[in-house]
């Protein structure tokens, strides 16, 4: 859709009086995601100046504008369909917000992606599951809630795998961490042995993969997945994760957290068949290894 300026005018307020058929939210969202041109140059400036003659195009085909959109996102989407969205999440990301932290999040540029594509600019995306703002990796998001309730009630059934550098060598190649977990009032979670209303019950399972120069590389499985329990078990274990200082890591070479969720698969809430996604070893982590 090509469009000649007739006046001068900052580019939002012409959009705004020569498109009332396009809902105000909408029109800056195309702004903002870069799917509209001025003379062939994406433009994303509310305040750019007009002039006669000047053309606007609008990216309105639908797969160029989600290729478009995919470019702003801080994070690649490694799988879409009508039902749910599979992102590989970076390290430092929420992956929804907090009272101090609305809109640094997963969950909030997956929601304005969706948005954006949208015919009024409206639109939800529901948490299937999170992951710490220091691990990485895959996270589902549902596009509904009947998608998201479904997930979820299947969720103790998928299988869940993580890489857990290390400090130090676990003594045994392979084996079972399983403890009760209760969280203090300080939000720290431990591991106790006796039971009660509080404490959730654990089971973590580990694999060395290979090791160097003091640190070890762990293939994680999940049976159960309480909060933190990756890290509280392995620094259970002796063997704390890289750069946790929250449970005494003494070690930080990566700079980072030394987690990252690689693998999950689980059966579509809506075909039912199992769909299986991985992700690499992020070059952070490796190149220490």
């Amino acid at each position: 859709m090509t469009h000649i300026v007739t006046e001068k005018s900052p580019l939002l307020e012409y959009l705004l009086k020569h498109f009332t058929a396009i809902k105000k939210i909408k029109i800056k969202q195309f702004l903002k995601h870069g799917a509209i041109t001025v003379n062939g140059i994406v433009t994303t400036k509310h305040n750019h100046p007009l002039r006669p003659g000047d053309k606007i195009d609008f990216l309105t085909k639908a797969s160029s504008l989600k290729e478009r959109l995919k470019t702003y996102l801080s994070f690649p989407i490694v799988y879409e369909d009508e039902w749910l969205i599979v992102i590989d999440k970076p390290a430092g990301l929420l992956t929804m917000g907090t009272d101090k932290d609305k809109f640094h999040t997963a969950y909030y540029e997956i929601t304005d992606y969706v948005r954006a594509q949208t015919k009024d600019g409206q639109g939800r995306i529901f948490i299937v599951h999170r992951l710490d703002r220091e691990s990485s990796g895959l996270v589902v998001f549902a596009k509904s809630m009947a998608v998201k309730t479904k997930l979820q009630a299947e969720w103790s059934e998928a299988v869940k795998k993580y890489f857990a550098v290390v400090e130090g060598v676990p003594r045994k190649p392979e084996g079972k961490i399983e403890s009760y977990l209760v969280e203090d009032s300080f939000k720290r979670v431990y591991s106790t042995s006796e039971r009660s209303r509080e404490a959730k019950h654990a089971v973590t399972l580990y694999r060395l993969l290979r090791h160097n120069a003091g640190l070890a590389l762990l293939d994680i499985t999940l049976i159960t997945g309480r909060k933190n329990q990756i890290r509280v078990h392995l620094a259970d274990l002796g063997h704390p994760i890289i750069g946790d200082v929250k449970y005494d890591s003494l070690q930080n070479p990566a700079r980072r957290l030394g987690l990252h969720a690689h693998t999950l698969s689980f059966r579509h809430p809506q075909t039912g068949e199992i769909k299986t996604f991985e992700s690499p070893l992020p070059d952070s982590l490796a190149k220490i290894l």
